[in-house]
């Protein structure tokens, strides 16, 4: 693509709203959560897509993680703690999921939790 095309298709739709911080996690949260789901469904039949639906959810928690972790983060300690802690349970389950030891589930209904919590919390536009 060149510029003209580039900036063409970034002012294409000015009537669009933009996106809050908030807004854009819980977007990032649904496609992920979306092809856990997916790959649920096909476990046995598309062991890849499992593990690529995995890998976009662990790099998630990991971003997160990260986040968190630095000092000038402004969400509460608590807050930060429980959102760390829940990276390291991700980690692991996902671990046991791929040695077939465990299922997708806990995951999906965590990252839901997540997704419920930034819809209410000032809504996800």
């Amino acid at each position: 693509m060149n510029a003209t095309i580039l900036a063409k298709t970034a002012y294409a739709n000015p009537g669009q709203p933009t996106r809050t911080l908030r807004g854009t996690e819980y977007e990032i949260f649904a496609r992920v959560t979306h092809r856990l789901k997916q790959a649920a469904g096909l476990e046995k039949s598309n062991f890849p897509a499992l593990v690529r639906a995995l890998y976009d959810n662990r790099r998630l928690w990991t971003t997160l993680a990260v986040d968190v972790a630095l000092p000038d983060n402004e969400l509460p300690d608590t807050l930060r703690a429980r959102i760390f802690y829940l990276n390291q349970f991700t980690q692991a389950h996902s671990g046991k999921v791929l040695k077939g030891e465990a299922t997708v589930d806990v995951l999906i209904d965590i990252n839901t939790a997540i997704m419920r919590g930034l819809r209410r919390e000032g809504g996800a536009e």
